[in-house]
């Protein structure tokens, strides 16, 4: 199972891809989404492989029903129906987990003050700047400082391929975002290439995180089928990855790659 990482980010953290389970077809092979139309079963052995690959249960996992907004859980462990697109907690062997397939996922970490968070930006929790309410929820329910917070942007549709119309570049323009972030597409008239990570990246730095604390990974789902599923490239038939993070109790020399 090959998990990516964030170098220096200094807790059990990580992006899958999409090898190492046991789905076939459009799924293969480590499809962790069960909405996906993938076999129940299959994704449940999936989840269940990465889970014992971490060293975690099912128990420990806090995930949500993400609906591609902006609001920001308590990181407390269960299986939520509530509608969220991110999580924040101090608790230690919890793992929060957010699931894509091209957004962009970004994972959180306070090593002063011992605080994770996740997070699912597609473009609409992105123009609702959830990277910084993420980071605003750290400061008010916990003392973080913006400046100590280390931030992973894993696997996730990069601008060059990720198209839109008229209607989002407006949105974005609107809510303040630098005009770095989007350009006109030169292959079609009236669309426009939007730069997901660029801009998510801007969100943080006015939430006061330093750029020297955010790693961005450059990995481009669209790009690379054979190691990533992309919901746009596969037209809505493909599998969904996790990004992950946790605050173990264990030994940091006894963490699992991906730390």
């Amino acid at each position: 199972m090959e998990l990516l990482s964030a170098p220096g980010f200094g807790t059990l953290h990580g992006f899958t891809g999409r090898a190492g389970g046991v789905s076939a077809g459009a799924f293969a092979s480590l499809n962790l989404g069960l909405s996906s139309g993938d076999d129940v079963r299959a994704v449940e052995r999936n989840r269940d492989l990465l889970l014992g690959h971490l060293g975690f249960t099912r128990e420990q996992v806090c995930a949500f029903d993400q609906v591609h907004g902006d609001k920001v859980l308590a990181g407390d462990p269960g299986w939520f129906e509530a509608e969220a697109d991110a999580a924040v907690t101090a608790r230690r062997d919890v793992l929060l987990v957010v699931s894509s397939a091209d957004c962009v996922p970004l994972l959180f970490h306070d090593p002063v003050r011992g605080v994770v968070g996740a997070a699912h930006c597609g473009w609409r929790g992105t123009v609702a700047g959830l990277a910084g309410k993420v980071v605003e929820a750290m400061v008010a329910r916990h003392g973080c400082r913006p400046g100590d917070v280390r931030v992973a942007l894993g696997p996730c549709m990069r601008g060059a391929c990720y198209q839109v119309g008229p209607e989002v570049v407006e949105a974005f323009a609107a809510a303040g975002f630098p005009p770095g972030c989007r350009r006109p597409d030169p292959a079609a008239a009236d669309r426009w290439l939007l730069d997901l990570p660029a801009a998510n990246r801007w969100s943080l730095a006015e939430a006061g995180v330093l750029g020297a604390n955010v790693t961005d990974l450059a990995v481009c789902t669209h790009c690379r089928p054979e190691s990533f599923y992309s919901h746009r490239r596969d037209r809505g038939v493909t599998g969904r990855h996790w990004a992950f993070v946790a605050l173990p109790s264990a030994d940091p020399a006894a963490l699992p790659r991906g730390a």
